[in-house]
């Protein structure tokens, strides 16, 4: 994600100190390529993912084939978020609206994404209620760390169902459903990995708000 202040606001990751990820920022900063454009970029990823998840309920024939072009997307996505934020700081492209643009594409791409991969469920009735219970909750753990952070606390992108954490589980469920579905025809897997998500997302809001709350009482 593009970030305004990386030394307050950014998201640890280790694959920025990864030499192939230098280079290509590095490309990418050369060109006529914003990092608000490749922000946008990723909400373009998470529809064309959830659009996948969608249809992989349509063709039962192709659905494991919808489920891997899903999980490829969700990837896309995630890059999208990694480059934007080293063409901002690394690449010294960082803009005024940057902080619009690293908060608002993730605040569509999860729900999007996450929402539509509960519709996928065709083994239960309860997989669209997870997956729009589970989008709630993630646009939630984000609120959490951004009033904290207006409130003087620091950026806490800690998990355990933090974004990194969330799209990890859907790709590594989509292919394993994909594998499920074309050996037993059904779906336990991407539902189970719902419901992971959701108990996640709750512990994930009460460790954020806990360590919020107690630096702001004990500043």
């Amino acid at each position: 994600m593009q970030q305004h202040d990386p030394s307050e606001a950014r998201r640890p990751l280790k694959v920025r100190g990864n030499q192939l990820s230098k280079s290509f920022a590095r490309w990418l900063s050369q060109k006529s390529i914003t990092p608000n454009q490749i922000s946008i970029l990723s909400i373009v990823f998470a529809l064309l993912s959830a659009m996948c998840f969608l249809l992989s309920t349509q063709n039962l024939s192709m659905r494991p084939f919808w489920l891997i072009a899903a999980a490829l997307l969700i990837q896309g996505r995630l890059l999208c978020n990694l480059f934007d934020g080293m063409v901002a700081i690394e690449g010294g492209k960082s803009t005024a609206s940057g902080e619009l643009f690293n908060d608002i594409p993730d605040r569509i791409s999860d729900p999007l994404i996450i929402i539509a991969a509960g519709y996928s469920v065709l083994s239960s009735v309860w997989g669209a209620e997870l997956g729009w219970l589970a989008a709630l909750l993630a646009v939630l753990t984000a609120y959490v760390r951004t009033l904290a952070v207006s409130m003087g606390a620091p950026s806490n992108f800690a998990g355990p169902m933090a974004k990194q954490h969330r799209m990890a589980l859907l790709t590594v469920a989509c292919f394993a459903t994909a594998i499920e579905y074309y050996v037993w025809q059904h779906d336990f897997v991407m539902f189970g990995a719902l419901i992971i998500m959701n108990i996640g997302c709750v512990f994930t809001l009460i460790k954020r708000t806990t360590a919020a709350y107690y630096f702001l009482e004990n500043k």
